[in-house]
């Protein structure tokens, strides 16, 4: 179940990767997963767009600390050419890995023909993968859904065209794009995609607990295991698997004294990164995530949400 996972010539140490997830997976939270055990960690998804236009938003996104290394860089649009040029623009940057965005639901995104989106038209979806794929020498993989709509299940086709595209990995998340968020993820299209392709496969869906991975690793026998929302709030959450990964005993979580610690640390990193007007304010859905099913955490919650300086958050705290 564990057990080093190597993508295009990338060996990570384990194979527990934190998901790329928008407003959540920036520069200070990746470190504080990576060093929490994440063998692998993404950023927030980039716009190839944004790359060309020289967005000046976009740069924050790709900063990239030595320390959280392997790091997969994900990027998103529906322009092969475009995808391929941004790509090499970019590729002497410090990231391992590039990965292509193809599962997400964000109607802003969808309605550009971004995201999961393409899963709808598997031809222009082929057409970027292999682009990208010759257009940079580091791995090139693919993260994406069941399929589109509710009833849909294109998941191992998607995974059979990304992998003749030239994709090093694939990343499936089990459920559809008309879900969401919703319902259970259906690990038995993860499954169903690990028995089609000879490349690895990375599980994504419904992990928020130690017991969690050992079950999808049971059922899918994945390579790889992408934790999303179970991370929020909860870094220990990779350190606990690995622990129980390793001995068969799943340790206890963090006690409210280690909680409270690392919401401060977090700010702290957070405000350095983004200065103290952005980074406090992050914080306030970071320390929700945190307190989450903590006794007596409603009060704390409602004070964090009014925080705006460093100062605010350590009153409260110490």
């Amino acid at each position: 179940m564990q057990g080093d996972l190597v993508i295009g010539g990338v060996r990570l140490e384990g194979n527990l990767i934190l998901a790329p997830m928008a407003g959540v997976t920036d520069l200070p939270f990746r470190i504080i997963c990576k060093e929490h055990g994440a063998a692998l960690v993404y950023t927030e998804m980039i716009s190839a767009k944004g790359i060309y236009y020289n967005n000046r938003n976009t740069g924050k996104l790709w900063e990239i600390d030595e320390s959280e290394r392997p790091v997969s860089l994900q990027l998103f649009g529906s322009e092969p050419e475009l995808m391929a040029d941004m790509a090499a623009r970019i590729e002497h940057r410090n990231f391992d890995i590039i990965d292509i965005n193809m599962g997400c639901p964000v109607p802003k995104i969808v309605g550009n023909g971004e995201g999961s989106a393409l899963m709808k038209n598997p031809r222009l979806a082929s057409k970027i993968i292999s682009s990208v794929v010759k257009a940079v020498r580091k791995p090139v993989t693919v993260k994406f859904r069941k399929g589109f709509a509710a009833a849909d299940n294109t998941a191992v086709e998607f995974a059979k065209m990304a992998e003749q595209a030239g994709a090093s990995a694939v990343a499936v998340h089990g459920r559809t794009r008309e879900q969401y968020y919703s319902g259970i993820a259906d690990w038995d299209v993860i499954r169903d995609v690990k028995k089609a392709v000879s490349i690895p496969v990375i599980g994504n869906g419904d992990l928020f607990e130690p017991q969690d991975v050992k079950r999808m690793y049971e059922a899918t026998g994945a390579d790889g295991f992408m934790i999303a929302r179970g991370a929020r709030g909860n870094p220990w959450l990779f350190s606990r698997t690995k622990k129980y990964f390793e001995t068969g005993d799943i340790p206890p979580g963090p006690g409210a004294g280690e909680v409270f610690d690392m919401i401060l640390r977090h700010a702290r990193m957070n405000t350095q990164f983004k200065g103290e007007y952005t980074g406090i304010r992050e914080m306030r859905k970071h320390a929700a995530w945190y307190t989450h099913g903590m006794k007596n955490s409603a009060v704390f919650r409602d004070a964090c949400s009014h925080i705006e300086k460093i100062d605010d958050l350590e009153k409260i705290l110490l």
